[in-house]
Parts: C-alpha cells; structure tokens; sequence
C-alpha cells in the first residue's frame, strides 16, 4: 500500500507546525551544503524534514564503513558515492523537493559555479584549510549570501558547550570552538549531530528574518 502523501498534502502538514509564512519562505529557499559528512549529512536531514525547497549537495566522497557511526547512511550504501547515497535517503523523507548533487571537491576553480545559486551555504568540512577557502570566498564574493559554518564537535564533552555565534553579519558559527579530533577522542554521533542542528535551525531562522542568535 502506498501511503505518501500528495505533495499538497506534505506541505500543509509542515504549515501547520510551521506557521504558512514561515513554510513559503522555507520552500522557496536554496540552500547549498559544502560536505556531506557527519555535519553535512545530518544539515540535510533537518533542512529536508523542514521542507526545504532544494538543496545543493556537493562532496568528492563516498561512504566507507567508519562513516555509518555518525553519518547519514546505511551498511547497504557502503561504496556509494555520498552525493547519490543521502540524495537517496532525503528523497525518502521528502520527495517533493529538488536535489542538485556535485560530486566533485569543492577549490578555487569551481566554487563559483558550485554555490551561486545558493541563498544560504552551509559549511560542513572537516579540513581547515577548506573551511577558511569557503568562508572567505562567499564573504568577500556575495555581499547577500550568508553561510554558517562549524567548528569544535569532538569528544565526549557536555553538548551544551555547542553554540551558535554571530560573528559577522552574514556569518555564524556553530561549536564549541575548542574540541578537535587530535586532542584523543573522535566524532560522536550524538555531539555531531546537536552541531549540525544549530546549523540547519540557523538556516532556518535566516530564511524567516530571524537573523540574530
């Protein structure tokens, strides 16, 4: 038996928790997200359960064992390349939106072609040197673009260390701004995750106005 809903039917459903102004705003958006890892993966999950309209998911990967603990994915998707793994597994949770995927590496020379598109863009990398090249090319490059950014996820330590932070007027942070993967213990699911939730609700607030922390 097949019980999806209509279209119609999906977005209602989202007006009512939403509030309708809030849900147009949310549809009409096009947000990019730069990394489809344990930050990225779990972006994408909220931002599609919260009837995004379109997502740009860009990542040169693909999903290896080691992932499936805070990823994402599943065992079955091993191999694949994570681009075509989460598009799978978004289209799941909400068919009714648009999914543009590169699987390609985001660097100088293409970034441009990449995100413009984007009214948001999500920063979900786990190499510095990417981080700052992202961050530095969407604030010196779009004066109307905002992008959201993570750092300082790891480790067992209490998830209320995660906070979202405004550091300019088109940029965010969401962390604890300390804690690194070097310092011992590695990425944890649950601490990953409450990261990449302050991310995707940031997005969200955005796309309504709300634009302080």
């Amino acid at each position: 038996m097949n019980n999806i809903p209509s279209k119609e039917e999906f977005y209602e459903a989202l007006s009512v928790r939403h509030g309708k102004e809030n849900q147009e705003k949310f549809r009409a958006a096009t947000v990019a997200v730069c990394g489809l890892g344990g930050l990225g993966s779990n972006i994408s999950i909220c931002l599609a359960r919260a009837g995004v309209g379109k997502l740009i998911l860009i990542d040169f990967d693909k999903v290896d064992i080691t992932n499936i603990h805070r990823q994402q994915y599943k065992l079955a998707q091993i191999g694949m390349d994570k681009t075509k793994a989460l598009a799978e597994n978004l289209r799941d949770i909400n068919p009714f939106m648009e999914i543009e995927t590169h699987q390609t590496r985001i660097n100088e020379s293409n970034i441009q072609d990449l995100i413009q598109e984007a009214d948001i863009v999500c920063e979900a990398f786990d190499n510095a040197a990417s981080k700052a090249m992202l961050v530095n090319y969407v604030l010196e490059n779009y004066p109307d673009k905002y992008i959201v950014s993570g750092s300082g996820m790891a480790g067992f330590k209490s998830a209320n260390m995660i906070k979202t932070k405004k550091l300019s007027k088109r940029f965010y942070l969401c962390g604890d701004g300390v804690s690194d993967v070097n310092l011992g213990i590695g990425l944890i699911s649950a601490r990953v995750m409450a990261c990449a939730a302050h991310e995707a609700h940031m997005v969200l607030r955005i796309l309504m106005g709300e634009t302080d922390v």
